[in-house]
């Protein structure tokens, strides 16, 4: 599929849990936070880790006020939408 059919298909489920498996193989689960026309934002389900509550700051990265891991639209393979939260 092309670049702009993901690019609709992500504005469409912004906000939702999701998995996009991308073409090197790689699995990804997470919410869609942002979506560009190059890239989709996830943040990843259950929270960051290890992190004792605490993001990075600064408004990057894997803090909540980021934007979460970025995904580039040519890269995805396949997205699904989650039907429930994997804790």
């Amino acid at each position: 599929m092309s670049v702009g059919h993901y690019h609709a298909l992500c504005n469409r489920c912004m906000g939702k849990a999701v998995e996009i498996r991308t073409h090197d193989g790689r699995v990804h689960r997470g919410f869609i936070n942002r979506v560009t026309p190059n890239m989709v934002y996830l943040r990843p389900l259950g929270g960051p880790r290890n992190l004792g509550g605490f993001g990075y700051g600064f408004g990057w990265g894997w803090g909540w006020g980021g934007f979460g891991l970025g995904i580039a639209l040519g890269a995805i393979a396949g997205l699904a939408i989650l039907p429930w939260f994997f804790w």
